[in-house]
């Protein structure tokens, strides 16, 4: 059987040429393999990455602790999930790839640091945080109010959400009264969850049936469940679900929606213990990249030019609390 590491970097070969036409590609494009790099049209899902890199510069750098700064490393927390584009393993099964880490790559350019990943489950990433063993989470991590009550944030993507169901089904969501009475499973702890709960929640209040919430551990799980009938659907990050359908050919997109639901425009950042005095560093960092160019490119690279913010803010308004 595949790893799931080796299946997530198949399934990526097989997704980025249907997506690259969205992003200025040619999705005719053959795959080329020479040595330890691979391509799928123009974007590269090998080892050797060739990121688009920045430089240092001084004046941001200068708004870093002093510590940080003679340690020279930006530790960073990133998810174990494979979940390209955002983050998952090259062909090589085990150097770890995606756009979030780009990202990251440009604001540690940019500070003068070299980032130094660690992988770990969501709620350790939260832990690592609390505990001072990372600096930063660069992990499709949403602003919340509750949130911001315990870290900071940097804005530099926003935060979409997406209906995934079986192809050749006539299900579309647009609301609450859409989800009714469906089975549709969620990652737990995630902001999609919470939105999935408040949904169900409105639809027992207008007399629907309740949403049936489903979890599994892992995202095969899922696809299994859903071609199989077990569930109506899955909420996830738009990019990741975009990622699937492409690949797979066996659903669709149901429809998609702010990470934030009806209230506010989701939005994911760079996240930082409270008071670490590294938020400010991250955001000039961050629009650095944005007026230079490199940012676009880099979500252009993955298909993401969609999801661009104009600028990084500092701790904007996030998803109320429940």
């Amino acid at each position: 059987m595949l790893s799931r590491r080796t299946l997530a970097a198949s399934v990526a070969a097989l997704a980025l040429a249907p997506l690259l036409t969205a992003c200025g590609g040619d999705s005719d494009a053959a795959t080329t393999t020479t040595n330890r790099t691979k391509k799928v049209g123009n974007i590269n899902i090998g080892p050797d990455q060739h990121r688009i890199r920045g430089k240092k510069v001084d004046k941001i750098a200068a708004l870093l602790p002093e510590a940080i700064r003679e340690r020279g490393t930006l530790r960073l927390g990133g998810s174990a999930d494979a979940s390209p584009p955002l983050g998952f393993f090259a062909t090589d099964d085990k150097t770890r790839i995606g756009s979030e880490l780009d990202i990251a790559t440009l604001v540690a350019d940019t500070l003068g640091l070299k980032v130094r990943q660690e992988l770990v489950s969501w709620e350790n990433l939260f832990v690592g945080l609390d505990s001072g063993k990372f600096d930063a989470v660069f992990s499709n991590v949403t602003v919340t109010e509750e949130r911001k009550e315990k870290y900071d944030f940097a804005t530099y993507r926003l935060d979409n959400i997406a209906f995934e169901a079986k192809k050749g089904t006539d299900w579309q969501v647009k609301g609450p009264k859409d989800v009714a009475g469906k089975t549709i499973a969620v990652s737990s702890g995630t902001n999609q969850e919470k939105i999935l709960v408040d949904w169900s929640k409105q639809d027992e209040k207008a007399g629907l049936k309740p949403v049936t919430i489903k979890y599994f551990q892992k995202d095969t799980d899922y696809y299994l469940a859903l071609q199989s009938g077990r569930i109506d659907g899955y909420l996830g990050p738009s990019p990741a679900v975009a990622y699937h359908v492409a690949s797979a050919g066996q659903s669709r997109i149901a429809g998609t929606i702010s990470g934030g639901g009806d209230l506010v425009q989701g939005k994911i950042a760079a996240t930082t213990k409270k008071g670490s005095g590294l938020v400010d560093a991250y955001a000039a960092a961050l629009n650095h990249v944005i007026e230079d160019g490199s940012y676009a490119k880099v979500l252009k690279r993955w298909g993401l030019s969609s999801e661009a913010v104009p600028e990084s803010e500092v701790n904007p308004k996030g998803l109320p609390k429940p």
